[in-house]
């Protein structure tokens, strides 16, 4: 028994020291590989001239593999067919690039890999390398820089091309539509400054591109435009800011349909403004319409009292345009008279209480409408037909904080074209104490010109508060707004229309510039905030 306890203590005290080793002895694979790949040759070389070569050798010096070559590599100037190379999908230490396009004579050629060329275990990145050739007899060197900022948006695109034309005698504004440029580079995903590399001696139009189809054409309806206004003469010491920009649609009607018994969609791609429907087919004396905008999408409702026929027969106007359509009638059921408010409870200082209809309304009656305090006291109000909005505004009406008031709308209240009435209708909408909101006061210097927009946006550049100053003023008070975090920006508002207008690039029209404050501003209840904003010139 003796002999097997010590046994047995002697096997323990093994199995520590075997345990206690292995955990000393475990190996910890040593320190992260942090260096980036190194290429050890090129055949040809960089910077090779008078190249003839179809092929392009790259050896480095460990096995590396290709990220995102696609959306990286970006060839100047465009070729017409894009090199391939391989492996493109697998590791190796030699890649080969394959060039299929037929290359420009006396032209300087830059691939420019971004970062897709990684180490295999660690994804350490080989920067931004270059393979420059030049089928002439020299290389070009010239360089054009600049950054990119968004006419709209606190922050810039990613993956932005930045493009030169040549300008001469065969240069017109419709080649950024029809053919690539002669030089082109891209911002890629973390870069808003750009520099454009061995750019041959000349004059040159600057464009950038958010290139939605990445083919280094303009697309209006997918893709963000910027435009340098002037020439740029090369070389050149300066710097140039690009703002890209979406325009607006060319104006086309689509073919529009019979959404319910009562209501016909327009659909269309652009600017309705001043767009006119009209009904060609014949109607009966009584028949009625009207025509409302739709509050989200590029759509008109013509709203119209119901008759017998197969079909209508319209004309919609705009301008020197003009489209007919055919309108098939099916039996569908009516859109009836729906109304809601637009705030549910709480009415925000500062606000009006509005209520707002499906169906186009065309009169109210507010002796039957009636608005009274929790202690049934009545207050006395205005409310207003906005047949522009399709809105009943209620104007004199100013709740004091902390009570409790019901409105109230007797059946009758409202009517629509169609002679549809309200049924009765009850609101309850209290206002909150002030001190449970808070005051942005904006100090504005170096106004340059006026009439300016000052905004208060959220962390999506939705609009929560905004002054419009048509002469000088530098102080803007935004009294009793919610507290939550806040985008400053102010809006040159050139043409005076009270909104941030685009640009055009066929009119050579720049977007309307904005100036966004670096930081958001965090305003907390009853507090009153000041907030100076240079706006220094862009």
């Amino acid at each position: 028994m003796r002999a097997i306890f010590i046994k047995s203590i002697l096997l323990i005290f093994v199995a520590i020291l075997v345990v206690d080793c292995a955990k000393r002895g475990t190996p910890t694979g040593g320190p992260k590989d942090e260096t980036p790949p190194v290429l050890l040759k090129a055949v040809p070389d960089t910077s090779t001239v008078n190249f003839r070569s179809r092929e392009i050798k790259l050896y480095f010096d460990e096995l590396v593999k290709l990220n995102n070559i696609q959306k990286q590599l970006i060839v100047s100037p465009p070729m017409e067919t894009a090199p391939s190379i391989s492996p493109s999908s697998t590791a190796g230490k030699v890649f080969t690039i394959t060039i299929k396009d037929t290359l420009q004579a006396n032209t300087t050629y830059v691939l420019n890999f971004g970062q897709s060329i990684t180490d295999n275990n660690e994804s350490n990145p080989y920067p931004f390398f270059k393979y420059v050739f030049s089928t002439g007899d020299y290389i070009d060197s010239l360089t054009v820089n600049g950054d990119i900022r968004d006419a709209f948006n606190k922050e810039a695109d990613d993956y932005v091309s930045v493009m030169l034309y040549k300008y001469d005698e065969n240069y017109t504004d419709s080649l950024i539509y029809n053919e690539p440029p002669m030089y082109i580079t891209n911002t890629l995903d973390s870069l808003t400054k750009f520099e454009i590399t061995n750019v041959r001696e000349g004059k040159y139009k600057l464009f950038a591109l958010k290139d939605a189809s990445n083919n280094n054409l303009f697309n209006q309806k997918t893709d963000k435009i910027a435009f340098y206004e002037g020439v740029i003469t090369v070389p050149t010491d300066s710097s140039y800011t690009l703002n890209l920009f979406t325009e607006v649609t060319n104006y086309r009607a689509a073919s529009p349909g019979l959404e319910a018994k009562n209501r016909i969609r327009f659909g269309f791609e652009g600017d309705t403004t001043d767009v006119e429907i009209k009904v060609l087919s014949e109607t009966p004396e009584d028949f009625k319409y009207r025509v409302l905008p739709d509050k989200e999408k590029d759509t008109l409702h013509y709203w119209f009292t119901p008759f017998e026929a197969d079909s209508l027969i319209f004309t919609v106007t705009k301008e020197a345009q003009i489209d007919t359509f055919n309108v098939r009638i099916k039996d569908l059921y009516w859109d009836s008279l729906a109304i809601q408010q637009n705030f549910k409870s709480v009415l925000p200082p500062n606000k009006i209480f509005k209520l707002s209809a499906n169906t186009p309304l065309t009169n109210i009656n507010t002796d039957s409408i009636t608005i009274m305090r929790k202690d049934s006291v009545f207050i006395d109000f205005k409310a207003a037909l906005l047949k522009e909005t399709n809105e009943v505004v209620f104007t004199d009406f100013n709740p004091e904080e902390e009570k409790q008031y019901q409105i109230k709308l007797y059946p009758g209240s409202i009517k629509d074209m169609f002679g549809e009435t309200n049924d009765t209708l009850t609101y309850a909408i209290k206002r909150n104490k002030y001190n449970t909101y808070g005051t942005i006061v904006v100090k504005l210097a170096d106004v340059e010109r006026y009439p300016i927009i000052v905004q208060l946006t959220d962390s999506n550049g939705k609009v929560k508060e905004e002054q419009f100053a048509e002469t000088p003023k530098t102080t803007f008070y935004f009294n009793n707004i919610e507290p939550t975090k806040y985008l400053l920006r102010v809006i040159y508002d050139d043409n005076n229309n009270k909104q941030w207008d685009t640009g055009d690039y066929l009119k050579h029209v720049q977007p309307e510039q904005i100036y966004y404050y670096p930081d958001a501003i965090e305003l907390r209840a009853n507090w009153v905030y000041e907030q100076e904003f240079i706006l220094k010139k862009k």
